[in-house]
């Protein structure tokens, strides 16, 4: 039995076996060959299977999503099919006499660097789309998988780290945890397994090794201790610890349909923070009282190009209905930083997570924005949703918005579109600026959503991915504290309700504090509802004001 120590950053026990993730490298080896017809017909080979890949992707999409979005698997094909892009191919291969898979990539190299470079914004996006079908044929070529293909057992994955684009491929129902090399206690991998319920380890470095694979794991998320091929005491003893931790989440769930209503009579609407039509599941399961963040990114990040209009509808209606009445409020596009999706072509920057990413996007990329914009509205009138803007900083981009979405709403009126004219805006006061000035934004809009995990990281000047920072890390300081409390005041001052959707909302330590600052709402991973519900159901706020909870943010 091997012994490993990282730190927990979800709770739960996992049992099961580890497989490791390691990401491609992208490097793509030279070498010459003497039979440049065999080495064309390796890639034929390879090229038809894809085109069988694409036939089956086809057919599987047109049942789940409909035939309009199953289009792009057809285009793929007939990128597949273009007699340019295999010539190219063939006269590397047979002019330089190399492998099929260098003349694969650099003919990859040269049509995404055509299409990037084209004006129409439609032919840009093809860019993304030759990569995509190029990759394919790629790991058929080199008889590899995508890497996060575990098989058709549970699994717990390890890796060095992930990044939301990959964790979008996980089969969710298949995972049991997480093992990490890296990372941090806020990262996108920590947020993920806490939503999912799932335990998590991080910050193993090197004593998580690749040869672990395909070995039986124990995952402890409340110590952070990993075990490698458990003894039989061992497994005995963590079996029985699982069982007991379910037993106690079956005993919280008896707090369903219970308000959520202090000793004294305050009243807390707690909702779920989810990623995905399926989480909403969860959501109800969990008794939330709404969804009160729905990460929309996610629809892009699973996406090889930009989701259509009609595609983005079907989520959001289908979200409206699952939720049956229930209050939705949906994030509008929030990708930048770590959240990349190839098809957008952001430039590198050096300060990612200060610079285009969120309403940036949005604003710069106004179709983009339009075509999300009229999917949520034509939505809207099958439940309760309410949309809210990432990354604000000013008067003036809220004013821009409100112009964008007077335009939508008139466009889609004069298409004859229904649509709820009464969806309630918000704002996300993620950034110092917002926070600083809410007594402003808060004359614009109908309600704010304080996003803590931002907001902490752009006040304390740490960035929340970097590891070698967890130390410095504080979500309890008095400067948030107080900065929260700042929020709350100045949009009940002007009539609007004010929630929390950040990991903080979940944070049993500073429950009672919220209460007391007044914040209408606490939006948490659903496995964290009836937690929150029972500490909500124990305080008591007029005592805690005698108390003096809140003197240091006052």
């Amino acid at each position: 039995m091997i012994i490993l120590k990282g730190k927990g950053v979800s709770d739960g026990i996992a049992i099961g076996k580890m497989f490791f993730y390691e990401r491609q490298t992208g490097d793509v080896e030279k070498y010459e060959i003497e039979d440049t017809a065999a080495e064309y017909e390796r890639f034929e080979k390879a090229r038809l299977k894809a085109i069988d890949e694409l036939d089956v992707l086809y057919n599987k999409a047109v049942e789940e999503i409909g035939e309009d979005e199953a289009m792009i698997f057809d285009m793929h094909k007939m990128m597949l099919d273009d007699e340019d892009y295999c010539d190219s191919v063939k006269n590397i291969i047979s002019e330089e006499k190399v492998n099929a898979e260098y003349a694969l990539e650099q003919t990859k190299n040269t049509f995404y660097e055509l299409f990037a470079s084209m004006d129409d914004e439609y032919m840009r996006g093809r860019a993304a789309d030759i990569k995509d079908v190029s990759t394919r044929v790629m790991k058929i070529l080199t008889n590899s998988g995508s890497g996060l293909e575990a098989g058709d057992e549970p699994f717990i994955i390890g890796a060095d780290d992930l990044m939301p684009s990959e964790t979008v491929q996980l089969d969710k129902a298949m995972l049991l945890g997480f093992a990490t090399m890296h990372g941090s206690s806020n990262s996108h991998t920590a947020i993920l397994a806490r939503m999912m319920g799932i335990p998590a380890v991080i910050s193993l470095k090197e004593q998580l090794k690749p040869e672990y694979s395909g070995k039986d794991m124990i995952i402890d998320g409340f110590t952070g201790e990993i075990y490698i091929e458990p003894d039989e005491r061992t497994s005995k003893l963590y079996e029985q610890k699982r069982k007991e931790y379910e037993l106690q989440k079956e005993m919280l769930k008896q707090l369903a349909g219970m308000d959520n209503v202090t000793l004294d009579g305050r009243r807390i609407d707690v909702f779920a923070n989810i990623g995905h039509i399926s989480d909403a599941e969860s959501a109800i399961v969990n008794d939330a009282g709404g969804v009160g963040l729905f990460r929309s990114e996610f629809i892009y990040l699973e996406n090889t190009d930009y989701p259509t209009e009609n595609q983005q509808f079907e989520v959001y209606k289908s979200i409206a209905e699952k939720m049956n009445g229930k209050k939705v409020v949906i994030r509008t596009l929030d990708i930048g930083a770590d959240k990349q999706a190839d098809y957008f072509s952001i430039p590198k920057e050096e300060n990612p997570a200060m610079g285009y990413r969120a309403i940036r996007i949005c604003l710069d990329r106004q179709l983009v924005f339009k075509t999300q914009l009229r999917a949520l509205f034509r939505a809207s009138v099958y439940g309760h949703l309410a949309i809210m803007f990432p990354m604000i900083t000013s008067v003036a981009e809220v004013r821009k918005i409100k112009q964008i979405v007077d335009e939508v709403k008139r466009e889609l009126a004069s298409e004859g579109c229904a649509f709820d004219e009464n969806v309630e805006l918000g704002i996300m006061i993620e950034t110092p600026a917002a926070a600083m000035i809410s007594d402003l934004l808060a004359q614009e809009v109908d309600f704010f959503s304080i996003g803590t995990n931002d907001l902490t990281q752009y006040t304390l000047a740490i960035d929340r991915q970097n590891q070698m920072l967890e130390s410095f890390y504080d979500p309890h300081h008095p400067a948030l504290l107080r900065m929260i409390k700042m929020v709350v005041d100045n949009a009940h001052n002007h009539g609007i309700w004010v929630g929390i959707c950040g990991e903080l909302g979940a944070d049993l330590e500073l429950t009672e504090t919220f209460l007391a600052m007044g914040v209408d709402e606490l939006s948490v991973r659903p496995s964290a509802i009836f937690a929150l519900r029972k500490k909500v159901r124990e305080t008591d706020v007029s005592k805690s004001l005698k108390a003096g909870v809140l003197n240091d943010y006052i």
